[in-house]
């Protein structure tokens, strides 16, 4: 691409990770930047941090503070899933994510932070009865709380399109597959370049 180059910082669990594909590629983080570059035309850059398993309260105590202090246009904050999963009460969640929300913002302080949010539990294929009714309740939960917490702390939490059925999964029937991730990351991407979009057509003032 020629221009001024997109910096996105992929953070999060398995989904980050590129659980679900042999091949890191068809992920969504390996999927995102390509998808960048075609729609816009710019050079991009992707730093991934995905942990499996990982919760809001360990990214935030054991990534965060890892992660070099580098420039990034946009943090797309996959996480969420297995807070409910794990089934962390409504309370811890709202400390948790609430605080990483604060660490990311006092670490990458020009940055826009995107949260995925969490898909609907009770639908995932791999999820038999009636476990998946309680887990779906917890999802719901923590998917209003995420978006307050988004809404008062300076984060974007868009809603998302993608559709919990079975061909958007991997064999495994929890994780996302090639299809899932290429459809996630093509929903960021445009969402990221409207954004773009909205950031050149605002007046400057000054």
């Amino acid at each position: 691409g020629k221009g001024k180059p997109l910096r996105v910082l992929v953070l999060g669990d398995s989904s980050a990770a590129g659980v679900g594909v042999s091949d890191f590629r068809e992920g969504f983080s390996g999927r995102l930047p390509f998808l960048l570059s075609e729609k816009s035309g710019h050079p991009v850059t992707v730093r991934v941090s995905g942990n499996n398993s990982a919760t809001s309260g360990q990214i935030r105590d054991f990534v965060v503070p890892n992660l070099e202090p580098a420039l990034y246009d946009y943090i797309s904050l996959n996480i969420g899933t297995n807070d409910a999963k794990n089934f962390h009460s409504g309370r811890r969640f709202c400390k948790e994510f609430g605080s990483l929300l604060y660490a990311l913002h006092a670490r990458f302080p020009d940055t826009t932070i995107i949260w995925s949010g969490v898909i609907d539990l009770e639908k995932v294929p791999a999820l038999p009865r009636p476990l998946n009714r309680i887990l779906g309740i917890r999802s719901r939960v923590i998917t209003k709380n995420g978006r307050i917490l988004c809404a008062e702390r300076n984060a974007l939490a868009p809603i998302s399109k993608w559709e919990v059925i079975p061909e958007n999964f991997s064999q495994d029937g929890f994780h996302a597959g090639s299809v899932g991730y290429q459809k996630w990351a093509e929903e960021l991407a445009d969402y990221i370049l409207e954004l773009e979009a909205d950031r050149i057509a605002a007046p400057s003032f000054g």
